[in-house]
């Protein structure tokens, strides 16, 4: 083989692999998972359509309620045609993120202000990538009761 061939195979195989992304990252899922609130708080159907994977789980609050891709969907669509939703405000803190292979859990800290006064929420989501994409395939949001 040649020495030009090769080194040409080589600079192919390098620059292939330097465009190949990943979403997987640290920064890529906390981008991704700060979207989910922010949808939540000012719906987009689409936004849930492309994020969650089709066989989607979210387990509220003492399994007060369970949610699939479908419900969270519809729930989006209603609440655009009213006009939004009647949260105030979703607001974010401690969020960490562990990536093993193709998995990141995030887990963190929500306070959600739907009035009359806010409640802090425990959360932790996990996301896969599937050729490529980040998909969120389960969540589970718990209450944290306020100190007396």
């Amino acid at each position: 083989m040649k020495p030009t061939y090769l080194l040409t195979l080589l600079a192919l195989a390098f620059c292939f692999s330097a465009t190949a992304q990943t979403c997987m990252t640290e920064a890529s899922i906390k981008a991704l998972d700060a979207q989910w609130e922010e949808k939540n708080l000012n719906p987009e159907p689409e936004f849930f359509k492309n994020i969650l994977s089709d066989n989607f789980t979210w387990i509220h609050n003492h399994v007060s309620s369970v949610d699939n891709k479908e419900s969270v969907v519809k729930r989006a669509e209603r609440q655009v045609a009213n006009d939004g939703s009647n949260t105030r405000s979703r607001i974010q803190s401690e969020v960490k993120v562990a990536i093993t292979g193709k998995t990141a859990i995030v887990t963190g800290y929500t306070i959600v202000d739907r009035g009359p006064t806010p409640i802090k929420y425990h959360f932790m989501r996990t996301y896969v990538e599937v050729d490529g994409k980040c998909l969120l395939v389960g969540n589970h949001t718990m209450a944290i009761p306020e100190e007396e």
